[in-house]
């Protein structure tokens, strides 16, 4: 059970950091299965241009979408109730369905950046239930590009955002640097709901940073738009979908 005062530190600033909530030695396996995957993979940089600005040069970033399509140790992940369990109490339900994953990871010594901005405007819902649990399969301290968040920024609502060179808050309003820095340690989760601002800074450090990020939602919770769909999108990672009627 997930211990009440996590939970309304999450309703009240919008993210929560959990701590080992995967061993170092699990985060490792999960380290080499990342970078396994996306050596399989075509390599593409999602790098938004807006990004390239604020790091201040040239930068890259590695990524895969839908990761349990392509190793099974992700599949896994998806359904440990370590994850579930907590995914379920800071939404305040029972159930819990998957949105899409990632795979992150941010290059030695010249990893991507991420303007401040939500999640929200990609995937817009109904109720606002959406969240974001960040894996950490490596350190992430501050030279490594860390997370960052602006406590509170979610209950502001729906935030206008750029979209040219990426999806982001004005920068002139929005500084990285004004948003506090979430240091993680390997095996770390980072839950944060789809309004909190975030972003990241350019990973300096000599060892690559490597996150998988996993969206999810209350099933009943209805998408906005028919938008930002993928593959595995509805697949129930912790009870039922109330939702779906046979008849």
């Amino acid at each position: 059970m997930v211990d009440a005062s996590l939970v309304q530190f999450y309703r009240d600033n919008g993210y929560l950091l959990v701590k080992g909530l995967l061993s170092r030695s699990e985060a490792r396996a999960y380290r080499d299965e990342s970078h396994a995957v996306l050596a399989r993979l075509r390599k593409t940089d999602p790098t938004w241009g807006s990004a390239r600005e604020l790091g201040g040069g040239a930068t890259e970033l590695r990524h895969c979408h839908d990761a349990q399509f392509y190793s099974a140790a992700f599949t896994k992940l998806l359904l440990d109730p370590r994850f579930t369990d907590v995914a379920a109490a800071v939404m305040g339900t029972d159930n819990v369905q998957l949105h899409h994953t990632k795979i992150f990871v941010k290059p030695a010594e010249k990893g991507s950046p991420f303007p401040l901005h939500q999640d929200a405007p990609h995937l817009p819902h109904t109720k606002h239930t959406v969240g974001a649990a960040i894996f950490h399969f490596d350190d992430a301290p501050q030279e490594k590009g860390c997370v960052r968040v602006v406590p509170g920024s979610h209950k502001n609502g729906l935030l206008p955002h750029i979209e040219e060179g990426g999806w982001h808050l004005p920068p002139s309003k929005w500084p990285l640097e004004s948003a506090v820095p979430i240091e993680a340690e390997a095996g770390d989760v980072l839950f944060l709901t789809y309004l909190t601002v975030h972003g990241s800074g350019v990973n300096t450090a000599a060892e690559a940073r490597t996150t998988l990020l996993i969206q999810f939602r209350d099933p009943e919770d209805l998408p906005v738009d028919d938008v930002h769909r993928s593959r595995g999108q509805g697949m129930m990672l912790r009870g039922v979908d109330p939702t779906m009627r046979t008849t």
